[in-house]
Order: structure tokens, then C-alpha cells, then sequence
């Protein structure tokens, strides 16, 4: 009887472990709750922009379809780089989809640059599998091979992650696939993230994604610049100055006063300058 109850407790701790982690992809993850998206998935390839940039020049939108290794079908809306120029691939936030960042991605062509965002499985038009950090990293892997296809190339390469997005641009420059890496509001890890909310908790165990970009600092080994508002009410300006401390030669900027998603809209033409200037 005695070893049976043992057994009976085991299950239910092990279940309610499952059952915590699968509700925690839903906290960190929360696609369904997001608008639909701006275009239908059958639509035109390549669309060019009514408006074009401050320079005044057209933009070409380029709408990417292709498959991740599992098979997944991974989305990107692109403007296209000038001849010679450079790339940043971008990866968004848990709240958004790639339509939500255009604008921005216009304001990042405008000074040069080529820009894809990339859509994570779940979201916006890149259904057919659950979101998950093995998953993501599948997805941007999937984009970046995309442009090697092309000719675009490591060297050419800017990574740029901004609050969740900061864990997969991490990854991807740990694995050698950009030559510049920039994070908007880093998290030291997910985990991290749930204890300094509620310290004790167990969360390494009870989380099924981690995105631990601390522990994968010293093994980014590429020029990296890390934006971060001291009044983030989300992820703790701790956190941007850890990560700035622990990848060898990072630099921090600091947004005075700034907040979890209004560091652009205080001091955009100052952090672009500094983060991009021009793509030549």
C-alpha cells in the first residue's frame, strides 16, 4: 500500500510539472491572443511600399515562404538590401507578428540597410506547429539559410532581437550566423525572469523554454550592442547590464527613463544612429 501511494504521488507531481509547463509556453507564447495579419498568405510575392522612405526611394517588399528543417512552414516579410549592403534579420517580441514591426523595418531601410522579419511558428501566417525554443531556433535557422542561399553571407549579417527575440538573436550569434549582434531589452533567461517576480520558485524545472542567453555569453564572440530603459517595468535593467558584462567587449545603452517598449519612441534618432547609422 505504501509503496502504491508512493507511485500515485510521483504521477501527480510529475503531472502537475507537465501540466505547468505546457500553461507557461502558453504565458510565453501568447499568438492566439494577437490580431490577424495584415495580408493573406496567397498573396503577391513582392509588393512595392505606397510610401516610400524619408530618402524618398520605393521599397520592394519581398514575402518569403519556405520550410524549416521539421518541416514547419516559416514566414518573412523582407525589404531588400541596396547592392553590397548589409542585413539585419530581426526577431520580435512574444506580443507582435512581423506586420506590426514594418514600420519599424522601413525607418531600419531607410538608413541603408536590407531588413527580414522573421515570423515564429504560431504566429501571424506560420501555422502548422507549436511555438517552443527549439522551434524558434529551427525558424530563424531557416531564414538565415534562405539568404546563404542567396549570397548573403555571415559578414552581411545584422542580428537584432528586441525583449523575447533577444534569446534567438543570442543563439544564432553563438552559432556563428551574423557579424553584428543588437538586443533591445535582454532577459538573462526565462527562468530569471519568474524568480525575480517570485524568488524560490523552482522555475528552471517548471519552465519548458529557457532561451538562457547568460550562460551562452561567452561564446558570442562578435561585436554586440545592447539597448536597455532603466525603468523597464518588464525585464529589469539589471538583466541588459548583466548580459552587456558577461559578452566580451559589449557595449550598454542606457535609456534614461525608458520602459519596455517605448525606448524608440523616446530616443529613436539617437539609438539608430547609434546602432545602425548607415548600411554602406
Amino acid at each position: 500500500m505504501l509503496k502504491r501511494y508512493r507511485v500515485l504521488v510521483v504521477v501527480g507531481i510529475v503531472g502537475a510539472i507537465l501540466a505547468v509547463r505546457l500553461l507557461s509556453r502558453r504565458w510565453l507564447f501568447p499568438a492566439n491572443e494577437l490580431m490577424a495579419p495584415a495580408f493573406a498568405p496567397d498573396a503577391a510575392s513582392q509588393t512595392t511600399l505606397r510610401n516610400p522612405t524619408p530618402s524618398g526611394v520605393p521599397q520592394r517588399l519581398r514575402r518569403g515562404t519556405f520550410a524549416a528543417r521539421d518541416g514547419t512552414i516559416v514566414r518573412t516579410l523582407e525589404l531588400e538590401a541596396p547592392s553590397g549592403g548589409r542585413t539585419i534579420v530581426y526577431f520580435h517580441n512574444n506580443r507582435e507578428t512581423i506586420e506590426h514591426e514594418l514600420d519599424f523595418a522601413r525607418s531600419l531601410s531607410a538608413r541603408g540597410y536590407g531588413v527580414v522579419l522573421v515570423e515564429y511558428r504560431g504566429y501571424g501566417n506560420s501555422r502548422g506547429a507549436e511555438p517552443s525554443e527549439d522551434g524558434l531556433y529551427l525558424d530563424a535557422e531557416a531564414a538565415l539559410d534562405m539568404l546563404g542561399a542567396r549570397g548573403i553571407l555571415p559578414e552581411r549579417i545584422v542580428l537584432w532581437g528586441t525583449s523575447l527575440g533577444t534569446g534567438v538573436a543570442a543563439e544564432m550569434a553563438r552559432r556563428g550566423r551574423g557579424s553584428k549582434l543588437i538586443l533591445v531589452t535582454p532577459y538573462t533567461s526565462i527562468p530569471d525572469l519568474v524568480t525575480n517576480v517570485v524568488p524560490g520558485m523552482p522555475a528552471r524545472i517548471l519552465l519548458a523554454d529557457h532561451f538562457d542567453t547568460l550562460s551562452k555569453s561567452s561564446e558570442i564572440r562578435v561585436p554586440t550592442t545592447i539597448v536597455h530603459g532603466d525603468a523597464d517595468e518588464v525585464v529589469p535593467f539589471w538583466m541588459g547590464e548583466r548580459i552587456a558584462g558577461a559578452i566580451a567587449g559589449a557595449r550598454l545603452l542606457r535609456v534614461r527613463g525608458g520602459h519596455h517598449g517605448d525606448l524608440f519612441a523616446r530616443e529613436g534618432d539617437r539609438l539608430l544612429t547609434e546602432l545602425v547609422g548607415s548600411g554602406t
